[in-house]
């Protein structure tokens, strides 16, 4: 559940040192291993009143009930925790809270699941899965894109920092494989094409949003940038070197066309972008 938030937030230096503590408290709990800054505050992007995500990486059996302890200790009210599969398949589990009137997310990582992925993504290999929160699927090498753009807090053991390192390279073999997989933005334009005369508004809006999706993700490995999720990645994409000139905005021009107009755009901004990544 979400607690009550308070009507003011505390000084940001002082809630950095409270999020400093707190991770250092996870890690005391079994199973937590480290604990990282992700999301818009991981990476210098976020605004005041941005969440804290904390990824709260475990082995093996992970400690429920003191997670839950904890939670309820710092927000002074109960938190339910999410077990791992609790959110699904990817997002895994973990808790929201409110701390000194700013939310606060704790995301659990099981960090055997993430280094075997990583080691998929060496050699080129990667899943996309259906996963609540990601409308276009959830990517695997999210994970590692995670570490790689993280904050580490909190990493007794030194294992997250070790990951950190190795996944701040780019592995030449998933950039080969996530460009390629933008064969299928032409063949999802070309699905929409047969439906856009009959109206089929559903299949048409699933069909290019998949496609520009597609996209985004293959010009991001194109150029070995993390991708992590959809938010924002019109924007983010658009300001990648060498991207088609007015990529966003032809972009939306597609998603909120949505009829044979905007399929013959998006048919154009495939061939640029299919150009784009052969250079």
């Amino acid at each position: 559940m979400n607690t009550p938030r308070p009507s003011a937030q505390a000084p940001a230096d002082v809630l950095d040192g409270r999020i400093a503590e707190l991770a250092d408290r996870l890690t005391g709990v079994r199973g937590v291993r480290a604990v990282a800054l992700g999301g818009s505050r991981a990476r210098g992007t976020h605004r005041p009143d941005s969440d804290w995500d904390l990824g709260l990486y475990y082995r093996g059996d992970l400690d429920l009930a003191a997670l839950s302890a904890l939670a309820a200790e710092v927000t002074g009210a109960a938190v339910e925790v999410a077990p791992p599969g609790g959110w699904g398949p990817w997002v895994n589990g973990g808790a929201w809270l409110t701390v000194d009137g700013v939310a606060v997310d704790w995301i659990l990582r099981d960090l055997d699941r993430v280094e075997r992925v990583w080691a998929d993504c060496r050699e080129g290999r990667h899943e996309v899965a259906t996963q609540a929160g990601h409308p276009l699927g959830f990517w695997s090498p999210a994970y590692p894109g995670e570490v790689a753009l993280a904050r580490v807090l909190a990493d007794p053991h030194g294992e997250l920092a070790a990951l950190q390192a190795e996944t701040r390279r780019y592995p030449e073999p998933l950039r080969a494989a996530l460009v390629a997989a933008a064969w299928e933005a032409e063949f999802c334009v070309a699905a929409a094409r047969k439906s856009a005369g009959s109206g089929d508004a559903l299949h048409v809006s699933l069909c290019l949003s998949r496609a520009v999706g597609i996209l985004t993700q293959s010009l991001h490995a194109h150029h070995r940038r993390w991708y992590l999720n959809e938010k924002g990645a019109l924007a983010a994409t658009g300001g990648l070197p060498g991207a088609p000139r007015d990529f966003t905005a032809r972009a939306v021009a597609v998603l909120t066309g949505l009829d044979t107009a905007a399929v013959e755009l998006a048919a154009a901004l495939v061939r640029d972008v299919r150009a784009a990544l052969d250079d």
